[in-house]
Formats: C-alpha cells, structure tokens, sequence
C-alpha cells in the first residue's frame, strides 16, 4: 500500500504537466482553425482596398481624414468579409473535400463541427453589419450586406452552374473601396467609382489564373468556372485578355478623377503593361508556369497600383 500511494503521489503531478502541453496545443489548433475560416490572405487584399476607397471619399468630402473612422470602417469591413468568408467554407465543406488545394480546410478536413462554423460566421458577419451601421453610416452597412449576399446567395451557387460566375461573383468582390468611399463621405465618390471598375476587371486575370492551375481540382468537384472541352482555352483567353486590355486605360483614370500626379502615371502604366505581358504568356503557352507567373502578377499589381494612388 504504501508503495502504491508512493506511485501516485509522484505520478500526479507527470500527468499534471502533460495534460497542459495538449490542452495548449488544442487551443493553438482551435484557434488557428477559426483564423483560417476567415480567408485572412484575401481580407489582406480587402482591406487595401478599403483603405484607398476610404481615402478616396476623403478627398470628395468636407470632414477631413479621421484615423478613428478609418479603423471603424476597417474592423467592420473585416468582421463581413471573414463572415462571409467562414460562411462560403460552410456552404461548399462537401466539395472542398474533394479539392486538393482545399481539403485541408478546416471544415473540408473535419477538425471542426459544421455547426461550429456556421455559428461563427453568422455572429461575425452580423456583428460586422451592426457594426459599421453603428460606427460609419446606413449606406456603408447596406453595401456591406449586399456584398455579402450577392457572394454567398449568387455567385457561391453559380460556380456550380455556370462559367459565367466569375462575372456574377466580381459585382461583389470590387465593393469593397465603395464601403470605404461611402464610410468616409456618406456617398459614393466618382473616385470610388473607378476603383471599383479597376477591382472588376482586376478580378478576371487573377481568378482565370487560379482556375487554370486548379482545373482538375475543379472539375473533380463538380465546379463549372471554366467550361469542359475546347471552349475551355477560349473562355480563359477571353476573360485575361479582355480584362486586362480595358484595366490598362481604366487604371489611368484615376490621373482624371482623383488628382493623381505624373508618379502616378508611370507608375500605373508600368504596373499595366507588366501584368497585361504576364496576361499574353499565359493565353499564348496556358501552362502551369504561365498561370502561376500571372497570379504572382495579379497579387503585386493591386496592392503596389492602389499604394501609388494613396501616396502621389
């Protein structure tokens, strides 16, 4: 007996020490799950975009810049598009499963329950609303609902249809600088407005790159972004070359409308003519080197060109 209580004496507190390491690597998993549910390396991309919307509005209101409101319309933005990002994984857990560039996820791998996630997206995505609603203005939380809607209600179900998703899901995907616009000034600027246009047409190279290095991947689950057969080469030229011709004159507009400088100019036009070449050598060679080399291409240009715009 003695020797049995001397065992677990000395016994407990192993266990004790063990028992903390898991519980704190649960949690660390947990909480990186619930991170990458919220799609942070487009909210990156997201919030640049607001941010030059929001100075955008700036410039055609009375009020000045206000670093408080700018992070308001900042934390509310985010709360959505990580809603609306948490949400998108739940709708599509099934067939990302299927996807080896998705099965991972948290929801497609099955680390966290269904509902779990469809409970977190909801709460941040009316906590985003409700938020910008509070803090900014109406029209700032309607666009961001409707950003939301249209994403999740149109384009998530569309991709399973139709090709022509990519075209219903860039409505959305450019509203971001027009939050901004609306947070900052209470009305849609005519800056806003072209920002808007150079993130539509922005949106088609970049997507078309991702579909081509994932085709199989999307054709495994069931996913139509780019029809099968031989229009499949025509609808990928179609929607890099055009988009990239019509981005190179709109994202000189801002020279018009938002008093950019001849910095600018430059280097808006060097930005264009590089992407619209990565744009070329895709369409002319589609391979998985020229995909890859566009989407690197796309990920540089919008950051670097709305950065430029900010600061000349």
């Amino acid at each position: 007996m003695a020797t049995e209580s001397i065992l677990i004496i000395t016994a407990a507190p192993a266990q004790a020490v063990n028992v903390r390491p898991a519980l704190a690597t649960r949690v660390r998993s947990a909480v990186a799950d619930y991170w990458a549910l919220t799609k942070p390396e487009i909210n990156f991309l997201i919030a640049i975009a607001t941010i030059a919307g929001f100075y955008l509005g700036r410039l055609s209101g009375s009020l000045g810049f206000r670093f408080w409101l700018l992070i308001q319309t900042l934390l509310g933005t985010l709360l959505v598009a990580s809603g609306t990002g948490t949400l998108n994984q739940y709708i599509e857990r099934r067939y990302d499963a299927q996807m080896r560039r998705t099965a991972r996820r948290p929801l497609a791998a099955g680390r966290m329950e269904p509902s779990s996630a469809l409970w977190f997206g909801i709460t941040l995505s009316v906590a985003g609303v409700g938020y910008l609603a509070a803090t900014t203005n109406i029209l700032a939380s309607l666009l961001a609902l409707a950003t939301l809607a249209n994403y999740l209600f149109l384009y998530t179900p569309l991709k399973r249809i139709t090709p022509l998703s990519t075209l219903v899901g860039a409505i959305p995907g450019a509203m971001p600088p027009l939050i901004g616009s609306a947070a900052a000034s209470g009305r849609l600027a005519s800056g806003a407005w072209v920002l808007y246009l150079i993130l539509f047409l922005w949106q088609f190279p970049h997507f078309m790159a991702i579909a081509w290095m994932y085709r199989e991947d999307y054709d495994r689950a069931g996913y139509l972004v780019l029809p099968r057969g031989q229009s499949r080469d025509r609808l990928a030229t179609l929607q890099t070359i055009l988009p990239l011709l019509l981005l190179v004159p709109a994202a000189l507009l801002p020279t018009v409308f938002c008093h950019s400088r001849l910095l600018y100019l430059l280097g808006a036009c060097l930005l264009s003519v590089s992407f619209f070449y990565c744009g070329t050598q895709f369409v002319l060679h589609r391979s998985g080197a020229t995909a890859r080399r566009l989407l690197v291409a796309s990920i540089l240009y919008l950051p670097l060109l709305l950065a430029l715009m900010m600061v000349t």
